[in-house]
């Protein structure tokens, strides 16, 4: 396997990674946002408040996304069980 192959197989699993990994980061990141703008506006500094609704929503993002993430990551494992099977 040469370098350009090894390059390509990398920039295939991080794009693949980055689909499939993004869209349950956005969600945290968006639920988080928003608790520490309401935190900020109340001055309620409590620290479950900010930990149960955040992993409830990535907990439901996960449910909803999970179809998609295993077909993503399956598609991935096709592609590389391919190159191993014709040689690149």
């Amino acid at each position: 396997m040469t370098e350009l192959e090894v390059m390509d197989v990398a920039r295939d699993a991080l794009s693949t990674l980055m689909s499939t990994a993004g869209p349950i980061l956005a969600v945290g990141l968006t639920v988080g946002l928003a608790l520490a703008f309401f935190q900020a506006l109340t001055q309620l500094q409590e620290m479950t408040l900010t930990f149960v609704p955040k992993i409830m929503a990535v907990f439901s993002a996960l449910l909803i996304m999970l179809p998609f993430m295993g077909r993503n990551l399956s598609d991935l494992m096709g592609r590389i069980a391919e190159r191993i099977a014709t040689g690149g």
